[in-house]
C-alpha cells in the first residue's frame, strides 16, 4: 500500500488559536495571583466565582478574534469605482444622480464607535430602504471602519432612500461608497470547485442553482472526523469509510436539488487533508489519515465522465489531470474556487493552486474567477449575525490584496431552498458537541444572539444569507490577473 502521509503542518490559523487560549488561560491566572497577593480577595473566593466566571466567558469571551475591535479594515479600491458626493445626514445617505447599474455590487465604508452595550451585546448598522430592513453585525467593542454591502437596494440607492441606525454603536464621519460593475454569472457556464462536499453549497448555491449551465467539481470524500459513526458501533476504519461514501453522495445528489444534472457532479475521491501533502510530492501517493486506504475508486463510482485518475492512484499529478479533463470537457467561463488569500483552510488552499497550476497551458480558460471564503484566518463568526442578514465585508487589517467585491442577491425563497440543501449534506446533520449547545443557550440569554431556524450547525446561521459574497480574481475584461493577487 502507498504509504500515509502524516499531519500537515499546523496552519497559521491553529496557531493563533492556539496562542489565544494560552494567553488567555495566563491572563487569568496572572491576574488571580495579583489579587491575591494584594490581599484584595481570599483564596478561596476565586474557586467559588469559577461558575459564574465561565458562564461570562461563555457569553462574552468565547469568539475566537485574532484581531481587536479597534483595528480599521484596510480595503484598498480602485478609486475609478468610487461614488464621489456620498454623506450621511441624520442617518440618511444622500447620495448624487447615480448610474442605472442593475445586478452591481454596492460597498459603503462607515466609521463605527461601539457604546457601553455594544461590548455585551454585538454591534451593527441597521440599513433601512425599500427593499425592507437589514441588520449588519459587526464585532463587540468596534471601533473603526467597516465595510457594508448595500447590494440589493439598487432602487432604494437611485431614490436617497436609504437610513442607517446604529445598534449598540453610533456612526461617525462621512461614508465612502464604492459601485462594482460585473456581468450577470447567472447568464455563464459557471463551474464551482469544492474541496469538499457542502463546500460548493455554502459558497454558491444561490449562483449554481441559477447559472445557464453549473458544474459541481468535489475533490475530497471529506472521511476524516468520523466520531459520529463511530458512536453507531462502529470501528474508526468503518466509520471514516462510511461517512466518505455518504460525502461522496452528497456531492452527486444535493446539487440535483437545485437542477444540475448528474452528469454534470463530479467527485474525484481524494482523501481529506492529504492535498497539500500531495502538492509537495507531486507523484506520491497519499492515502486516508484514517480510513485505512488508498485507493479513489470507491468514491467515483457515480461519476458519469471516465477521467485521468480512474486508476485510483491519489497523487496530485492525477488531480491535476483530473481537474484539466474537466475544464477542457465543461470549457466554463466562470470557476469559483477558494479564495488564495482569505480561505485558510489547507485543503481549500491545495484547492484554489491546484486549479491554479491545472489552467497553466489550457487552451481553455475561463473569463472570470471568482473567490469564496468558508473559513476565515482570524474570526470564526463572520459573516456575523443572524440567517437572513446581508454579509458585510470581512475583517481585512493588513494590507492584503483580496481582488473586487462581487456580490448575488439570494431572495427569500432561494434562501430556504439553500437551506435545505445544507440540511441534505450528512456533516451538517449531528447535533454540534455539549459545551457549544450549552455556550449557545448561554449566548442567546446573555448576549441576544440567535441561532438559525434552519439548522443547529453554526453554518447553516452562516451561510443561509441575503448575500452570497464572492471576490474576482480575474476578469479578461477587467483587467483583473491572477498573478496580482
Amino acid at each position: 500500500m502507498p504509504p500515509r502521509a502524516g499531519v500537515p503542518g499546523v496552519s497559521r490559523k491553529q496557531q493563533l488559536l492556539k496562542r489565544h487560549r494560552r494567553n488567555k488561560r495566563l491572563a487569568l491566572l496572572v491576574a488571580l495571583a495579583a489579587l491575591i497577593a494584594l490581599g484584595l480577595v481570599t483564596w478561596w473566593l476565586p474557586l467559588l466565582l469559577l461558575p459564574l466566571l465561565w458562564v461570562a466567558h461563555e457569553a462574552w469571551l468565547a469568539d475566537h478574534l485574532f484581531y481587536t475591535p479597534a483595528d480599521d479594515y484596510t480595503y484598498a479600491f480602485d478609486e475609478a469605482d468610487e461614488v464621489a458626493g456620498v454623506s450621511l445626514k441624520d442617518g440618511r445617505l444622500q447620495l448624487p444622480a447615480l448610474p442605472v447599474a442593475e445586478g452591481a455590487t454596492w460597498v459603503l465604508q462607515v466609521e463605527l464607535r461601539c457604546a457601553l452595550l455594544g461590548r455585551f451585546l454585538d454591534p451593527g448598522v441597521s440599513i433601512e430602504g425599500a427593499g425592507g430592513e437589514d441588520l449588519q453585525v459587526f464585532e463587540r467593542g468596534v471601533r473603526g471602519k467597516r465595510y457594508l454591502n448595500l447590494t440589493g437596494l439598487d432602487t432604494a440607492l437611485r431614490q436617497g432612500q436609504i437610513t442607517l441606525r446604529g445598534r449598540f454603536c453610533r456612526l461617525v464621519g462621512q461614508p465612502r461608497l464604492w459601485m462594482f460593475q460585473q456581468p450577470d454569472l447567472r447568464r455563464k457556464r459557471v463551474m464551482v470547485i469544492a474541496p469538499h462536499a457542502d463546500d460548493a453549497e455554502l459558497a454558491a448555491y444561490g449562483l449554481y442553482s441559477q447559472a445557464d449551465e453549473a458544474w459541481i467539481v468535489t475533490l475530497t470524500a471529506g472521511e476524516i472526523e468520523a466520531e459520529h459513526y463511530q458512536a453507531m458501533g462502529l470501528s474508526s476504519v468503518e466509520a471514516a469509510r462510511l461517512k466518505g461514501r455518504l460525502r461522496a453522495w452528497d456531492s452527486i445528489a444535493v446539487p440535483r436539488w437545485a437542477g444540475v444534472a448528474q452528469e454534470r457532479c463530479v467527485q474525484l475521491g481524494y482523501f481529506c487533508l492529504q492535498l497539500p501533502a500531495m502538492r509537495q510530492a507531486p507523484t506520491t501517493p497519499f492515502g486516508s489519515r484514517e480510513a485505512d486506504m488508498a485507493d479513489t475508486r470507491p468514491f467515483r463510482t457515480l461519476n458519469a465522465l471516465p477521467l485521468p485518475g480512474d486508476d485510483g492512484v491519489p497523487t496530485w499529478h492525477n488531480l491535476l489531470a483530473d481537474v484539466r479533463a474537466l475544464i477542457q470537457q465543461a470549457r466554463p467561463e466562470v470557476i469559483v474556487m477558494p479564495h488564495p488569500v482569505l480561505d485558510p483552510h489547507p485543503d481549500h488552499v491545495a484547492a484554489q493552486q491546484a486549479l491554479q497550476e491545472a489552467l497553466q497551458g489550457l487552451p481553455w480558460q475561463p473569463e472570470i474567477l471568482l473567490g469564496y471564503a468558508n473559513h476565515l484566518h482570524d474570526n470564526d463568526r463572520w459573516p456575523m449575525g443572524d440567517s437572513g442578514a446581508g454579509v458585510a465585508l470581512p475583517p481585512v487589517t493588513h494590507a492584503l490584496s483580496v481582488g473586487q467585491p462581487c456580490t448575488l442577491v439570494l431572495d427569500r425563497p432561494l434562501q430556504l431552498d439553500k437551506a435545505m440543501a445544507l440540511g441534505m449534506m450528512h456533516d451538517l446533520q449531528p447535533r454540534p458537541p455539549f459545551k457549544r449547545r450549552v455556550r449557545r443557550v448561554i449566548q442567546r440569554w446573555l448576549a441576544g444572539r440567535r441561532s438559525s431556524p434552519y439548522g443547529e450547525n453554526e453554518f447553516f446561521r452562516k451561510a443561509v444569507r441575503r448575500h452570497e459574497l464572492f471576490w474576482v480574481l480575474t476578469d479578461r475584461h477587467q483587467g483583473v490577473h491572477r498573478e496580482n493577487v
